[in-house]
């Protein structure tokens, strides 16, 4: 028995092809434009995203206690001059 122009069989699996490259393209999409916001919605630009971070965890070693005044300083100093 022939059904229809004998593609049948085959339809379900090209829209389910298709309705997983709408999910992909749209997982994708949100990445995108996830990325380019900092945590607190505003951007950052390429070149401080690293040496923002880096200060931030000085400031919170030295705000707990595991560097002294002058490793901070010190270390405050070597990531001034990176830059």
């Amino acid at each position: 028995m022939m059904w229809g122009n004998g593609s049948m069989g085959w339809s379900w699996g090209f829209g389910l092809l298709a309705l997983a490259g709408v999910a992909v393209l749209i997982y994708v999409i949100v990445r995108l434009l996830s990325n380019k916001s900092g945590s607190d919605g505003t951007r950052s630009a390429p070149g401080q995203a690293g040496a923002v971070s880096a200060r931030q965890i000085l400031e919170e070693r030295f705000a707990r206690g595991e560097l002294t005044a002058e490793q901070f300083r010190d270390q405050l100093r070597v990531l001034e001059e990176g830059r």
